[in-house]
């Protein structure tokens, strides 16, 4: 048998001679129609293809020895940057006092005044003067205790700085720096009496260790006495230096990079519209009090959180994506060179009291009673969750799905215009077979 005629045998689509074939004016607009039809629909599953959609998954989060970035613009409209310090502690044991590096402190005008942002010559009006034009040989006595070990001259206290160090290591009061000639020299007193009525706006970014933590602005500076931490609060309760408390607005308070505008649209979807204020929640609050002994406390649940782009690959896994954290200047650790994000969200509840003691009556729970003591300020706790989250891009199908989608729009819609021409032609012929009886 040629082999033309075994391949006949197994043609599935049969075919009709020419002069069997009827074309009729309904069948060519139910063709057009239908093709009409299959081209939306192809272009609908062409744009279903191309869509990018955010994936949530929940894992458990198995890194080890990370660190994170913790980014905040705090101010504090009645009380001076000269009196505020932040510290942070952890429960490995770390602790870091009087935080600077990566932060910055804006005095403001007083809130009477519009409390704006003071220039740059008023900021460096009684800026820390050093003893260099006192002689190589000037050696500035500490009062008592032992020169700090951070001095710029081996065995003295040159500045005031310097001298209040030596006072904190000890856990000795300082107060105004009465007495004192390096703090009489560089005019310590009446740079605290020049800012007494000022604000001051704490911003910028530390990085702690990924462990439970906290953070917090107080007054005056911080040292240890035994197993506590404590605060020279001397000058921040003096009333002769103005009526200070902790009223603030927290404008931003984020763990990690920002997210991008656009991803967190992508994140929310249609249904549920993101923004910022899901993955922190604190931003843009604000406390107000007219107490000086008065205490605000943050716990936070921080939840670590990536975003990785269309196309990303694992390529295992490293606690700070294969950067040295020395090298990455604050503010840049959490961005991957492939467009990936590792960042945190999390959630918050908040508690304030009075350190005098008493009741809540006034909020309506008497039953509600306070301890008393303590240290004014904002405090921040933060624990670390176990899970991640991990916002993937992918695409809502394969290339294979949208072939698969093509080849049924166009199969479907052909079946359904056949069986409907076929139909009209039908009912066509029969209505004038009617007609011609």
């Amino acid at each position: 048998m040629p082999v033309k005629s075994r391949f006949t045998r197994l043609d599935a689509f049969t075919k009709t001679v020419e002069d069997a074939r009827v074309r009729t004016t309904s069948g060519g607009i139910v063709t057009i129609a239908s093709l009409l039809i299959v081209f939306w629909l192809v272009w609908g599953e062409w744009s279903d293809y191309r869509r990018v959609v955010v994936h949530p998954e929940l894992v458990v989060d198995k890194g080890r020895g990370e660190q994170m970035e913790i980014h905040l613009n705090i101010t504090f409209p009645r009380i001076p940057c000269e009196l505020l310090t932040l510290d942070v502690m952890d429960v490995s044991g770390e602790q870091q006092s009087g935080v600077k590096h990566g932060i910055q402190k804006v005095q403001l005008a007083p809130a009477s005044e519009g409390g704006r942002p003071l220039d740059a010559r008023a900021l460096d009006l009684h800026a820390e003067k050093s003893a260099d034009h006192l002689g190589p040989d000037y050696c500035g006595e500490c009062y008592g205790p032992a020169p700090p070990e951070s001095a710029s001259k081996p065995g003295c206290c040159q500045t005031c700085e310097e001298v209040r160090e030596a006072y904190a290591a000890v856990s000795w009061a300082f107060g105004k720096g009465e007495g004192v000639a390096q703090c009489e020299r560089e005019h310590y007193s009446e740079r605290l009496q020049a800012q007494r009525d000022q604000g001051c706006r704490i911003e910028g970014g530390f990085r702690v260790n990924k462990v439970i933590g906290n953070f917090h602005i107080a007054p005056g500076r911080s040292f240890s006495n035994g197993m506590m931490h404590v605060h020279d609060l001397a000058n921040y309760l003096d009333p002769t230096q103005g009526d200070h408390t902790f009223t603030h607005t927290i404008h931003y308070l984020r763990f990690g990079p920002q997210l991008p505008d656009d991803l967190t649209n992508r994140v929310g979807g249609k249904t549920m519209g993101w923004t910022n204020h899901h993955l922190n929640p604190l931003d843009n609050t604000e406390q107000i009090t007219s107490d000086a002994a008065f205490n605000y406390m943050y716990f936070l649940k921080v939840v670590s959180t990536s975003y990785y782009p269309l196309g990303w690959k694992s390529r295992g896994y490293s606690a700070d994506r294969g950067d040295s954290l020395d090298l990455v200047s604050i503010g840049q650790h959490g961005f991957g060179q492939d467009g990936s994000l590792e960042t945190h969200q999390y959630s918050v509840t908040s508690h304030k009291r009075s350190l005098k003691g008493g009741s809540d009556s006034q909020e309506g729970h008497k039953e509600r009673l306070h301890a008393i003591g303590g240290i004014p300020g904002v405090f921040f706790s933060y624990d670390i969750s176990p899970m991640k989250v991990i916002n993937r891009e992918e695409r809502t199908k394969s290339l294979t799905g949208f072939l698969t989608g093509v080849c049924a729009v166009v199969g479907g819609t052909l079946t359904v215009a056949a069986a409907i021409d076929r139909g009209v032609y039908e009912g066509a012929t029969r209505i004038k077979k009617l007609h011609q009886r």
